[in-house]
């Protein structure tokens, strides 16, 4: 992954400077990088997944270490990862899920926020659906899984901060959240 490690520090560089917008070009670095990986890989579904846990985890702690803001980082890492899985023949729905659970799993590794990075990485979610023709309702519940089943193999109070804060979150679909929340189908 050096690659993509030097490609994201590089496009982050002109942000710190004051030049850009962080999540469109986190999101063209993170999916360019998918689909580089992913061209002549062999067994598309087991790497596919593999390299949206790198891209996302790679991403996330190289913009830990430039002091750019991580939910946005994590709002354009998701998106991209899951246009670049679009691309390549990767289950867009289980790459939402994983880029959502590695970035709550990453954010609590460097000492994010993993509240507010579990929002940022569902809109990224629903975000990409809306670039690739999905259903923005079947990504936003795997965002949402993917960031409590991180939350809960990190800790019981990472869980309750993340569950909290996607039930708190204005922009969220709380239908959805609710439902997984609960059980109710309602």
């Amino acid at each position: 992954m050096p690659n993509f490690t030097d490609d994201l520090k590089n496009a982050l560089s002109s942000l710190v400077s004051g030049v850009g917008d962080v999540a469109s070009t986190v999101q063209d670095v993170a999916r360019e990088n998918v689909v580089k990986l992913l061209q002549g890989a062999g067994d598309v579904a087991t790497s596919g997944i593999q390299t949206v846990d790198n891209v996302v985890s790679e991403g996330l702690e190289t913009i830990s270490q430039t002091g750019v803001n991580l939910t946005d980082g994590a709002a354009g890492l998701v998106r991209g990862v899951v246009n670049g899985a679009k691309e390549t023949g990767v289950n867009v729905t289980q790459a939402a899920g994983e880029a959502a659970s590695q970035a709550v799993k990453t954010a609590s590794k460097v000492g994010g926020d993993v509240g507010e990075v579990a929002i940022s990485s569902v809109e990224g979610a629903i975000k990409a659906a809306g670039d690739i023709g999905e259903d923005s309702g079947e990504l936003a519940k795997s965002a949402v899984m993917g960031t409590l089943k991180a939350a809960d193999e990190i800790g019981s109070e990472v869980g309750s901060i993340v569950r909290k804060a996607l039930l708190n979150a204005a922009a969220l679909p709380h239908d959805i959240i609710d439902a997984l929340l609960t059980g109710r189908t309602e």
